[in-house]
């Protein structure tokens, strides 16, 4: 009784500051979740794929950016979401899909109104992929769906093994990583003894003479610390040399059957390489 007071406090509270007359705390309902809603570009697109028809309402305003996101004419078919417990709450989900490193006062807020929660890690490998997807098969009552797509990017990594059965891989710890390693190709981080997402300085980069530099290669609007190594002279001399290769952000910022695109890409550059002397 406690808690159920406590929640229809919140509710009511939340409630007039989205200038709502009424408030109700939606039910766990039984079966699949028909109204799902989700503030988490990772989980927007691994909805979009596995959903049903009509299931998912809801998306994160990240989805519809180009730079960012792979699945954009599909995600402009859902009302975007900026992640305010306001708006999500008047959406009336019976099921929101978060990342565990996001929009943490919304997730809060929301639980505490009785809205069922479910949150994904960052995947950092292809296993953590497939287990994504299959955990969100089984959230939205889906999962044939989800093995269906688990076993098309198996496929298209099983085309990258068979062209090169001499893969190698080093310096795990993160989803680019993986990608490289799918690629058959060496990740120098790794051998330079950097694990995780840290900072290559420029002067290991340059001593350890790149064949393969890639990346997305934005023209920026203005300055940041962080660019600066890539406008540096001594970086541009010791890429000149190097393939370079424009691999799309929105490949490698959430994992699902269009990462493996990303490896693909690695890989095709890397037959042009030519033999260093």
């Amino acid at each position: 009784m406690r808690q159920a007071r406590r929640m229809r406090s919140a509710c009511a509270a939340l409630a007039v500051a989205a200038g709502a007359g009424l408030c109700a705390v939606p039910a766990f309902a039984a079966g699949p979740p028909r109204r799902v809603v989700s503030l988490n570009l990772c989980t927007d697109q691994m909805a979009m794929l596995i959903a049903g028809e009509g299931q998912l309402h809801s998306v994160s305003d990240l989805a519809v950016d180009p730079h960012s996101a792979v699945l954009v004419d599909e995600a402009r078919k859902y009302a975007l979401n900026h992640g305010l417990a306001e708006e999500i709450f008047l959406m009336r989900p019976d099921l929101v899909l978060a990342g565990t490193y996001t929009t943490r006062a919304t997730v809060d807020l929301l639980r505490r109104l009785g809205i069922r929660v479910e949150e994904f890690a960052p995947e950092n490998s292809f296993d953590d992929i497939r287990d994504g997807f299959r955990r969100m098969g089984d959230l939205l009552g889906r999962r044939k769906r989800a093995e269906e797509l688990v076993a098309e990017m198996d496929r298209e990594l099983a085309g990258l093994r068979a062209w090169d059965p001499n893969s190698s891989a080093s310096g795990p710890g993160t989803r680019v990583d993986a990608i490289i390693g799918a690629a058959g190709l060496p990740n120098i981080a790794g051998r330079l003894g950097l694990t995780g997402m840290a900072k290559l300085p420029l002067e290991l980069l340059i001593l350890s003479r790149p064949d393969m530099v890639a990346g997305e290669n934005p023209q920026f609007a203005s300055h940041s610390v962080a660019q600066d190594n890539f406008v540096h002279p001594a970086f541009r001399a010791a890429v000149r040399g190097a393939v370079s290769v424009p691999l799309p952000a929105r490949l490698t910022i959430c994992g699902g059957p269009f990462t493996v695109e990303a490896a693909r890409m690695l890989r095709q550059a890397a037959a042009t390489i030519p033999e260093r002397r």
